[in-house]
C-alpha cells in the first residue's frame, strides 16, 4: 500500500484533550487558592507568636509588658510584610493580635504564657 499516512490530530481528539485540561484546572485552582490562604494565615500566627516571645524578653528587662510595637522591634521583632500586628501590654499581662491582609482569620495571644487562638 502506498497511501498517504494521516498526520496531525482530529478535531475530536483536540477537544478531548482540552476537556481533560479543563477538568484538571477545575480541580487544581481551588486547591491552590486554599493553600495560598493557609500561607497567609500562617503569617498572622507566626507574627503573633514572635511578638509574644519578644514581649517576654522585654518584660525580663523592664518588669512591664510593652504596648508599643517599636519597643518590641528594638528587641528583635521583625514584622512580616502585609501582616497587621497590634499589642496591648501593662505591668501584668499583654494581648497580641495578628492577621494577614489577604488572610481570613485573626489570631490572638493573651499572656503571659498564652497560646494562639483564632477568631
Amino acid at each position: 500500500m502506498t497511501g498517504k499516512c494521516p498526520k496531525g490530530f482530529t478535531l475530536i481528539e483536540l477537544m478531548i484533550v482540552i476537556a481533560i485540561i479543563g477538568i484538571l484546572a477545575a480541580i487544581a485552582v481551588p486547591q491552590f487558592n486554599a493553600y495560598r490562604l493557609r500561607g497567609y494565615n500562617a503569617g498572622g500566627i507566626s507574627d503573633a507568636k514572635n511578638v509574644a516571645i519578644v514581649q517576654e524578653a522585654y518584660y525580663d528587662d523592664n518588669k512591664t509588658y510593652s504596648s508599643d510595637l517599636a519597643n518590641l522591634t528594638s528587641y528583635g521583632f521583625r514584622q512580616t510584610q502585609n501582616v497587621k500586628v497590634s499589642v496591648i501590654g501593662d505591668d501584668n499581662a499583654y494581648t497580641i493580635t495578628g492577621s494577614h491582609n489577604n488572610g481570613n482569620k485573626t489570631y490572638t495571644v493573651i499572656g503571659p504564657g498564652g497560646i494562639v487562638t483564632s477568631n
